[in-house]
């Protein structure tokens, strides 16, 4: 039986876990760099391969069980992949009191997953970290191209996004007045942290494109986009938010396979640890 980061089988059962992950190989979509669909295979292997021991948290948080709740193959269409993922997500999400966690391919897998979240909870903020907008209508014909990733969060929830320093004119008319934090404010103020905190409340859906980071740090996505994120920042956001907010769900995005993918697997496979422990002390 293969578990999350070769944790011990009575920490990956699905009645006890507190936490589901769901992987989606997918890269049908993405128009530059290919590899996406490696993603979930070399964040597992990374997840292996790192101290089940949180420094910073004092916590062991996979004690509080995580349930790999298998991969979504769908690959024949957009649209079928988006179907399908939002079909699991409505199934894992009857499994009350567990944290909904997704492990892509690129970054039109959330799509399905957020469709899911947003019926089940009322007054849904999603967080989106990320270098690009993602907020086209359509793209080569399909509504669930990765470029429109969060468009249709766009119109349905308080949708907040971090890192933004990629985008086409035709998507700023999409951006949400004042929930928009682009790079190169972030980087001349001080207060930005707190500044996104205040348009975040209630329930929330975390999405995290890799890309959102700089990357000297994580280089293996699809657009590695200069001028991103750092980790320390980054994770003061993120435990802020967790301490806030009811974070119900959430996913990472765009880990490309590459000749060097092992730095950026690994912080990607950090970060998703560092969001369990953050969720877990929040409780």
């Amino acid at each position: 039986m293969q578990t999350y980061a070769g944790i011990p089988e009575e920490n990956a059962q699905l009645e006890s876990s507190k936490v589901v992950l769901v992987t989606v190989p997918y890269d049908g979509t993405s128009t530059w760099g290919k590899g996406a669909d490696k993603g979930p295979e070399l964040f597992l292997d990374a997840s292996e391969n790192m101290e089940l021991y949180d420094i910073e948290t004092g916590t062991e948080p996979y004690l509080e069980g995580v349930y790999l709740a298998g991969e979504i193959s769908e690959n024949s269409s957009p649209e079928a992949m988006t179907e399908a993922v939002y079909q699991k997500t409505k199934e894992l999400l009857n499994q009350e009191g567990k944290l909904f966690t997704l492990f892509g391919g690129e970054h039109s897998v959330s799509i399905g997953s957020i469709r899911a979240v947003g019926e089940k909870f009322e007054n849904l903020t999603v967080l989106q970290l990320d270098a690009h907008t993602d907020l086209r209508p359509d793209f080569h014909g399909s509504t669930s191209n990765h470029a429109c990733a969060v468009f249709e969060a766009s119109q349905k929830h308080n949708l907040v996004q971090v890192g933004i320093r990629s985008g086409d004119i035709e998507e700023m008319q999409y951006v949400q007045e004042g929930n928009c934090f682009w790079a190169h404010e972030i980087h001349s103020n001080p207060n930005w942290i707190d500044d996104v905190l205040e348009r975040v409340s209630g329930n929330v859906y975390i999405t995290i494109d890799l890309d959102a980071f700089d990357p000297s740090i994580a280089p293996s996505t699809g657009t590695p986009e200069p001028g991103g994120l750092q980790w320390y920042p980054t994770l003061e956001l993120l435990k802020k938010v967790f301490e806030k907010c009811n974070v119900v769900a959430f996913d990472i995005v765009e880990l490309m396979d590459s000749p060097m993918p092992k730095p950026t697997a690994f912080l990607a496979a950090k970060l998703y640890y560092k969001m369990l422990a953050y969720y877990h002390i929040s409780k």
